[in-house]
């Protein structure tokens, strides 16, 4: 067990004794953040699984009807169809605090009207699988931004759950065990010094008798 080099005095003592105390209330409450960000992690977590499970769901089956799309109708239609953006999203960026950490909260604006027909194109051109995969890709849309938000506040929370982690290792397994044994051997100085002076003082009253 490693320990710090001091002077073996009452006043180094009381000064590291201190230093403990500070260090295991320190040790406590990130402790209490570490517990506390790992159960809001975990249950946002889950939030964010489930999330990308329906998004994926949603997306696979928006190519699959866009492949079939690609495959029935001419592909410079498609293209021409495409190429310019229908819908504009614009994003704006606000934060709050969980447990300290700083993460995004994110307000999409789009026009809802829009939305539910983003795309003009002739039906006469189309089809049934095109007239799905637009409409399935639009409707997946709010969905993929909330994903992006919240995988985000994932990620950042992840990062300070780490930071935490090994903040607490930090004093639990180094800070905290060093100062418990430098305490430990000032308390054996002083008290062989103690002893030592009592011995002393025997032998100096034996002489004097």
């Amino acid at each position: 067990m490693s320990q710090q080099t001091v002077n073996p005095t009452r006043m180094e003592l009381s000064r590291l004794s201190k230093q403990l105390a500070t260090a295991k209330r320190g040790h406590k409450l990130l402790k209490d953040k570490q517990d506390e960000l790992m159960r809001q992690f975990i249950e946002m977590s889950k939030q964010n699984n489930q999330l990308r499970k329906e998004v994926e769901a949603q997306l696979h089956q928006a190519m699959k009807a866009f492949r079939l799309a690609n495959a029935t109708i001419n592909q410079k239609y498609i293209e021409e169809m495409f190429i310019m953006p229908a819908t504009e999203v614009s994003l704006e960026i606000s934060t709050k605090n969980i447990m300290s950490v700083e993460v995004p909260v994110m307000h999409f604006h789009y026009d809802d009207v829009t939305m539910q027909a983003p795309i003009e194109y002739g039906f006469i051109q189309s089809n049934v699988p095109l007239d799905l995969a637009v409409d399935r890709f639009t409707k997946v849309m709010p969905k993929l931004l909330s994903l992006t938000e919240i995988e985000k506040t994932c990620q950042l929370m992840s990062a300070e759950i780490e930071r935490t982690r090994r903040r607490v290792n930090a004093l639990e397994y180094l800070t905290i065990p060093e100062l418990e044994a430098t305490i430990y051997q000032i308390k054996m100085r002083l008290e062989e010094n103690e002893r030592a002076n009592v011995t002393r003082m025997i032998k100096v009253k034996n002489k004097g008798k």
